[in-house]
This record gives structure tokens, sequence and C-alpha cells, in this order.
């Protein structure tokens, strides 16, 4: 398979991850979760800029007015644009004040899938932000939450559990957020690397992340491994569509604070170009609208 891979900005992220294209501005914000930052990459003049949030950040989404929804540490949910204060919808859930949220998705309707990570005492969870602000746990059990898709059709989601090393199926019940009908539509291989970040394309093909496998995975519909494109990296961890055609993949990776042993580019952020692949945009969120 042809592709072209190049470095985009390098802030040496120890985990850099949740990429995501911001039409309106034209430009790609990813997060560095344990140091607190932002970072932004204009696609049309090459510059790129770290904002200082002051705790972690697992996830993001837009909104639609165009601001950022983080989704942090303690179960804090806050509004955030360039320049301003953070603007608390949740200050804290008690149940995850050991924890932090990872990785997070926008439904169809605006509200937003949010998975937490496990502490010494239980695993993760994955919960579902509503358009009022409440929060409903929808999984527990969880090993590591990560990436999350839509089918190009919306009838079934997809959701990642790293240290399962699986990816699920769920069926997508879009009038209520519910998520039905679990089953695994892809078991990674041991020694690979395990399944990070992960984005659905145009075709319906899944594009999946390897932590510590230093690779994107693509697979079909049907679950089928159709292409494997190298990284000069060890862990890969997250991979979102953007540019005005959604023809370019924005690939987020992390080990930038060892560089020695996980690559001279551990923690950059690369575009990733594979002609006839293209992806379609992401839902915003709505949640307080």
């Amino acid at each position: 398979m042809d592709f072209v891979l190049e470095p985009l900005a390098d802030y040496a992220c120890h985990t850099g991850e949740g990429p995501l294209y911001h039409p309106t501005e034209n430009a790609v914000y990813w997060t560095d979760i344990p140091n607190g930052r932002l970072f932004r990459y204009k696609l049309e003049t090459g510059e790129h800029e770290a904002f200082e949030i002051g705790r972690p950040v697992g996830g993001f989404t837009l909104q639609e007015d165009g601001d950022l929804l983080l989704f942090m540490d303690q179960g804090a949910i806050a509004l955030w644009s360039p320049g301003a204060e953070l603007d608390y919808l949740i200050e804290e859930i008690s149940e995850e004040l050991e924890s932090r949220f990872n990785d997070v998705m926008a439904d169809t309707q605006g509200r937003v899938y949010c998975g937490t990570m496990p502490t010494a005492r239980r695993a993760g969870r994955l919960y579902r932000l509503n358009l009022e602000g409440t929060i409903t746990k929808l999984l527990e059990g969880i090993g590591c939450s990560n990436g999350m898709g839509f089918t190009p059709d919306r009838k079934f989601l997809y959701y990642t559990d790293s240290t399962a090393r699986k990816i699920y199926r769920f069926t997508y019940v879009a009038a209520t957020g519910e998520l039905k009908r679990q089953r695994a539509f892809v078991v990674t291989e041991e020694g690979g690397g395990v399944p990070d970040g992960m984005t659905v394309d145009s075709q319906g093909n899944l594009w999946s992340t390897r932590w510590d496998g230093s690779c994107l995975v693509g697979y079909t519909p049907q679950g089928r491994e159709f292409a494997r494109i190298p990284f000069p990296v060890k862990k890969v961890s997250s991979v979102t569509f953007g540019g005005p055609n959604y023809d370019q993949m924005f690939v987020t990776t992390a080990g930038g604070h060892q560089k020695e042993t996980d690559g001279a580019l551990a923690g950059a952020l690369f575009r990733l170009t594979i002609p006839g692949v293209t992806g379609v945009p992401e839902y915003v969120s709505r949640v307080g609208l």
C-alpha cells in the first residue's frame, strides 16, 4: 500500500492523544494527557502552539458552537477555547476521584461517550454524557477504555478495551444513546502492541493504532486486516481524519519522555496520507447548548 508519512510537530508528548480536526479553524487539536497541555496545528500555515490547561486532559470533543469540551481527571468536564478559562459543567464524579477520562466521542445527537481509566481498586468504565449535562454509566469492568467510532450507517459503534486487546461492536440506538448487543469485532494478536485510539473511514474500514506496536492497522468492515502502516516510534496512540477534504490522517504518538527507547520522534504528531482513503467529519457535542 502506498502512503506518505510525515512528522508535523514534536512536543515530545509523554502521552500524545485525542487528535481532532476543527473544520472552522482548519486546524488539528491534540493533548498530552498527564502534562495537562493542548496543542493546535494550523493546516494552512503549518504554525503550531501549546496551551497550558493545568490538569490532565484525557480527551475532548468539538462543541457545536466551536468551543472544546474537555474531559479531565476526577471526572471533571469543562468548556474551553484558546485564551479562555475553564468553564466547568461537572467539577467531579465521586466514583472517579482516583481516575481520569481516557478517549471520548460525540454521537449523532450531540451526547458524548466517555471512558475512564482503571484504579488500583477497580476496573475502568464507560459513561454517556447527556445533552442536559447528566451522566449515565454504561459499562463497568473495562481494562483500559479507549478508541471509538461509528460505522458509516451509524447503526453500530466500535469501542476498544486495550487491556483485553479487543475492539467491540455494539448496536447503537440513536434515539436514546443506548448501546446493545456487545460482541468482539477484532481480537488483536499478542506481542504486537495493544489497540489504542481508532477511527472509521468513509468506506467503513476501521483504523486502529497500536500502543507499543509501532503501527496503524486497517480492518475491513468484516474485521479482516488489510493494511499495516509502520511508524518510527513504539507508541502509536490515536488517529483522526481531517483537512477540508478529510483526506489526511492525523496520528498522535507517545513516549516523548523516553525517546532513547521509543524513537527519536516519539511524542510527535504525524500526518499520514493514503491515496483513495478519506474520512468523514466527526460529530460535534451539544452538551449544555
